[in-house]
């Protein structure tokens, strides 16, 4: 009997010092969760909805608005992953390798987007890069067998309806829209490849991935990649400018920093035809920033558009919200067990 009482402790202690720092970590999660994820992703669509309005102040080519967009915004994305890695550690090279991957299709999108808000205009061309909120859950439905809602499935006609009257295929005006047939397809080109770009991170669950690090990576090789794709409508201009210069801050530090940290922060906790639909709020609030502060007068038709587009995001969202993966306790029932008789054990010794 007493040659058996030392080692009761000692078979206790260990596990209970894990499953204790286990807690601890769950219990900062769900401090970091604390806020709805739907918020976040709205805040960030926000921030975002300025980039086209940005890009039109700057008045200068694709290729230019590229390189000091992503040049500007690596900076203080460098030091905001230089902490996270400190605190969470590199991402694995899967991670990495899919952030690379994301970075990719970012660079097609931004190309192609940047040159449609130049031939449709700034609130139309965003409107139109946001046929992802279509091909994200198809995409899902198809590669990885996700759930699509009732709602989704019921709204997605109106979604494409909606789409087609905002990028203004019938009844355009010529004159606020170039080219809206070229402009039409190569914002549906970068919507795609945002689409594929947001089913990459939704499904990027390594912790040590965190936001900062995976934006400074999409950062660096979009910059590469996009201002490649955007030499085809004209070379790097090295000195812009002071006055494009400052826009092209704005456009770096609100709608690309700020506006894809809170993005990339919330999507991987929302279901991704959820998150899909939530960014619509920005080609939405696009449209608007682009009337008031650059005078675009858009069609009825396309104002009808751009109405539809906001309803759907209220009949796709406005679900009740499931619970985050840091939410949940995924032990099983029975380590669950030992650790509460862990606990009681440990206060009787």
């Amino acid at each position: 009997m007493t040659a058996s009482a030392p080692s009761t402790p000692t078979r206790i202690t260990a596990p209970l010092r894990t499953r204790i720092t286990t807690e601890t970590v769950d219990s900062s999660s769900l401090a970091r969760n604390a806020i709805d994820g739907r918020w976040i992703a709205a805040a960030g669509a926000t921030a975002i909805s300025l980039t086209a309005v940005f890009t039109r102040l700057a008045d200068v080519n694709v290729a230019t608005t590229l390189f000091y967009r992503c040049l500007i915004a690596a900076v203080p994305l460098a030091l905001l992953a230089w902490f996270e890695i400190r605190r969470h550690g590199v991402p694995t090279r899967r991670t990495f390798g899919l952030h690379l991957l994301a970075g990719v299709l970012l660079g097609i999108d931004f190309a192609t987007w940047t040159q449609s808000i130049f031939l449709v205009g700034a609130g139309v061309a965003t409107i139109l890069n946001n046929v992802q909120a279509i091909v994200v859950p198809l995409l899902a439905w198809a590669l990885f067998r996700d759930r699509v809602s009732l709602r989704f499935v019921l709204a997605m006609p109106v979604m494409l309806v909606s789409l087609t009257l905002a990028g203004g295929l019938l009844g355009s005006d010529s004159a606020s829209a170039p080219d809206p047939f070229l402009g039409t397809v190569l914002g549906l080109v970068s919507g795609v490849a945002y689409a594929g770009f947001i089913l990459i991170i939704a499904r990027t669950g390594d912790p040590r991935g965190g936001p900062n690090t995976q934006v400074l990576t999409t950062t660096i090789v979009s910059g590469i990649v996009g201002a490649g794709i955007a030499a085809f409508w004209g070379g790097i201009d090295l000195t812009p400018g002071w006055a494009p210069l400052g826009w092209l801050a704005a456009l770096a530090l609100g709608g690309h920093v700020l506006g894809w940290v809170l993005i990339s922060t919330a999507l991987p906790r929302l279901p991704v035809q959820i998150g899909a639909s939530m960014l619509l709020l920005q080609p939405a609030l696009a449209v608007v920033f682009a009337m008031v502060i650059l005078a675009e007068r858009p069609t009825a038709m396309q104002l009808l558009g751009c109405a539809g587009v906001v309803a759907m995001v209220a009949v796709v969202s406005m679900s009740r919200r499931e619970p985050a993966v840091e939410d949940v306790d995924t032990r099983a029932p029975a380590d669950r067990g030992d650790a509460a008789v862990a606990r009681r054990r440990s206060v009787d010794c």
